[in-house]
């Protein structure tokens, strides 16, 4: 399972830091809901973007499974076989595994700069 953050930017708040906008916004609408297709997901996501296609979301989605962030399974109904999307970590657990990943990095790269400054911060 690979959910260690590649890239932090500064500039983004929340998940967005570590994920591309669209997948931050995927992955916050499936850890309200847990379980969903990426139909429902796209159904939420083209109010805020109305120019989304939905094959762009299943794409967005398979790329969350491959980082370890969502699993895929095949569910068979009326309509013929789907893929139905499911969490893997929670979002408590995803931002504990970027804080840890993001002060492996600090450490062993400015391991004295680092130790000083988090020795400094107050509980």
């Amino acid at each position: 399972m690979r959910m260690e953050p590649h890239e932090f930017k500064l500039t983004e708040e929340g998940i967005k830091a570590v994920l591309p906008p669209l997948e931050a916004e995927i992955m916050e609408e499936m850890w309200r809901r847990k379980v969903a297709t990426a139909g429902q997901i796209y159904e939420v996501l083209r109010i805020r973007h109305p120019e989304l296609r939905r094959s762009t979301v299943s794409i967005l989605m398979n790329r969350l499974c491959e980082r370890g962030l969502l699993r895929r399974s095949v569910d068979k109904g009326r309509g013929g076989m789907r893929y139905v999307y499911s969490i893997t970590t929670t979002r408590e657990e995803f931002e504990e595994k970027v804080v840890k990943s993001i002060l492996d990095a600090l450490m062993s790269n400015f391991r004295e700069a680092t130790y000083a400054y988090l020795s400094k911060m107050k509980k």
